[in-house]
């Protein structure tokens, strides 16, 4: 077996089965920490009755703020099959989900798509990623992925390092969301206003950095395709060791985040989501505690 390079960490490490870990945190399986409907993301992807979240655990990231620290850092969950996948899958489907949302996905890449392949359901899948993500691997999904969700965190390499030691995270990202757009385009809404193809790209504003959230959405405007779908998110919450980090120990202000919204009014950015700053609580943070993982039609895994 030939080391990972699923990623840009490319760490080379031979992942096996479960071991043989690599800077993700997992091995070859899937490994997952949730399983359920999703009722808080964006409008056109939660809509009446949820989006079908799959949380996979590990990173390739592992920001100082994640708020999904014991998954994407300390790797908690439960490794599964590629078939228990995909019939996780269909149970989000038989619970009414609109979508199959495929959560820090990347690393584990392989057997997802295996999975899909397997899958009864045919729901629009989104692959909802942290942005930092190699052209290749993406590329292998192709005609798998109807609906890209990426985060777009940073544009100055000097915070990237600083905040999730990936300096090159500006431009690996910039190259992910262009094959992601060349791949399925703006987003497309069915008669239901729920999406069912294209890119919604996700900003998280950082307290005491909305300059650089502006500087991030011009470079957006001059180097990305017209009609971009944007959700502006404002609900940062001091998480893990961001607590201890002069200026990311607080919450973001209003005028800070109105400040960075004003700006993406003006570029004419479309508005997947805009957020209002009392969605800034630990409390929307779902819990990680193997719902809809653990058991099947027959009985315990």
């Amino acid at each position: 077996m030939e080391g990972c390079n699923l990623c840009p960490r490319s760490c080379g490490t031979r992942r096996g089965e479960s071991g043989g870990l690599g800077f993700c945190g997992v091995g070859r399986l899937p490994r997952v920490a949730r399983a359920a409907l999703h009722r808080w993301e964006e409008p056109c992807l939660s809509g009446s009755c949820g989006s079908g979240t799959i949380f996979f655990s590990g990173c390739n990231l592992k920001c100082v703020f994640c708020q999904n620290a014991p998954i994407s850092h300390g790797a908690f969950g439960k490794d599964i099959s590629v078939e228990r996948l995909a019939d996780i899958m269909d149970e989000l489907a038989a619970q009414g989900a609109h979508n199959i949302n495929l959560v820090t996905p990347s690393h584990v890449a392989p057997a997802i798509l295996r999975a899909l392949k397997l899958r009864k359901n045919r729901l629009p899948v989104v692959w909802n990623s942290n942005g930092y993500e190699r052209v290749e691997t993406l590329r292998q999904m192709e005609g798998a992925i109807d609906i890209y969700l990426p985060d777009f965190k940073f544009i100055r390499h000097g915070t990237a390092a600083l905040l999730c030691g990936a300096g090159d995270y500006p431009d690996v990202a910039g190259r992910a969301i262009r094959e992601m757009l060349r791949q399925v385009g703006n987003i497309q809404l069915n008669e239901d206003g729920l999406a069912r193809k294209g890119v919604l790209i996700r900003h998280l504003v950082l307290p005491g950095r909305a300059e650089e959230s502006i500087e991030l959405l011009r470079w957006m405007a001059d180097h990305l395709p017209d009609g971009i779908w944007l959700s502006l998110m404002g609900q940062y919450v001091p998480c893990g060791p961001a607590r201890d980090i002069p200026g990311l120990d607080r919450a973001l202000t209003q005028p800070e985040y109105d400040l960075v919204l004003e700006e993406a009014q003006r570029l004419g950015f479309a508005f997947g989501y805009t957020q209002e700053l009392g969605a800034a609580s630990e409390s929307f943070i779902p819990p990680f505690d193997l719902t809809g993982v653990k058991e099947d039609a027959h009985g315990p895994l």
